[in-house]
């Protein structure tokens, strides 16, 4: 099976002043990845919104029209794109990411399971389905959202499901920099996957992110960084190959017990 090439874009920096402006932003990086032969794009968490806003002021259904316009820049430029939203379904505001095919229809939506702090708590209901997954280019991909990959639970889980991609658009926040530098390259070599660990940048209000995106291998290896400042837009291959070499290598899915834990 052919590499996957992933695009991963690091940014905005800044709130977007509006949704126009983040769609924007997104065809534009969409247009530049799909000539350098990505399959797979991938934006931050809550890129449509910004994320130290009023996240139900912004808020709409999966199928609402930032879906919508996301759906025409995937197939416009023949490649699946996963972008963060704040997702409305009735009363409830999730913090979400959707995954959308290169013909325009949605293949996943995650919604966040692990609210960090006060002001996402405050905001956002938690998402109750630990695992969701889609495939892509016959790469088995997952969706997990910043806080989530922290606790190694979650990415275990999506081992054990058979992810090959954990897909985790993130919005990180100094002085937090050891989850890109440590902890992601971590999670993908105990569980033998990819991680494409895509975060913010700048300052929105108090918050000021960190960058360091990464698409971190399942043998620990760092395949591409961003770094600190500025908006980036990575270029990787997810190799299957890889994949597989990491499995044989390291035996700990393998000789897991999971009838030893609760």
């Amino acid at each position: 099976m052919a590499p996957l090439r992933t695009a991963l874009l690091q940014g905005p920096a800044g709130v977007p002043p509006s949704r126009r402006d983040a769609l924007a932003a997104l065809e534009a990086a969409a247009r530049t990845a799909a000539a350098g032969g990505a399959r797979l794009l991938v934006a931050s968490e809550l890129f449509l919104s910004g994320y130290a806003t009023d996240p139900a002021g912004r808020a709409e259904p999966a199928d609402g029209p930032g879906a919508r316009a996301v759906a025409g820049i995937a197939a416009d430029h023949g490649l699946s794109i996963a972008y963060g939203y704040p997702e409305r379904d009735g009363s409830d505001v999730y913090n979400a990411v959707q995954l959308v095919s290169p013909y325009g229809y949605a293949l996943a939506n995650y919604r966040k399971t692990h609210l960090f702090g006060d002001f996402e708590r405050k905001f956002f209901t938690p998402g109750d389905t630990p695992v969701v997954q889609a495939d892509v280019d016959g790469i088995r991909v997952g969706i997990l959202i910043c806080y989530d990959v922290e606790f190694p639970e979650p990415v275990r889980a999506h081992a054990l499901a058979g992810s090959e991609l954990l897909l985790v658009p993130t919005a990180l926040m100094r002085p937090y920099e050891i989850v890109p530098r440590t902890l992601v390259p971590a999670r993908a070599y105990e569980s033998q996957l990819y991680v494409a660990y895509v975060n913010r940048v700048g300052a929105e209000g108090e918050h000021h992110f960190a960058g360091l995106s990464c698409l971190a291998a399942p043998d620990g290896t760092v395949r591409a960084r961003a770094g600190h400042d500025g908006e980036d837009l990575l270029l990787a291959d997810v190799d299957p190959a890889r994949i597989a070499a990491a499995r044989r290598d390291n035996t700990y899915l393998a000789d897991l017990r999971p009838e030893l834990y609760a």
